[in-house]
């Protein structure tokens, strides 16, 4: 097609970075991440069923999951305590 005189848009070429996972402390529930400023996130810590196949990747198919409702950082559960879903619980 002819130019237009519009300007083309932009397109971000860089990469995203892969998100950030952590492990959960026992009995963990709120994030514990601290912003740029050293301000700690405290959002709650929700089970994450259905995640991208980017992160499927990282953790691995059907693992178990959580992730903070504000700041999106994912956390493993914690190795030492039981699953808390029954269905995890063999």
């Amino acid at each position: 097609m002819a130019e237009t005189g519009r300007p083309a848009p932009a397109h971000d070429e860089t990469p995203k970075a892969p998100p950030k996972i952590k492990v959960r402390k026992p009995q963990q529930r709120a994030c514990d991440e601290k912003d740029e400023k050293g301000k700690v996130c405290c959002g709650h810590l929700k089970r994450w069923y259905e995640y991208p196949a980017e992160v499927a990747a990282l953790v691995g198919k059907n693992a178990e999951i959580y992730r903070c409702e504000n700041c999106k950082v994912l956390y493993r559960p914690n190795p030492k305590e039981m699953p808390r879903s029954y269905t995890q619980r063999y």
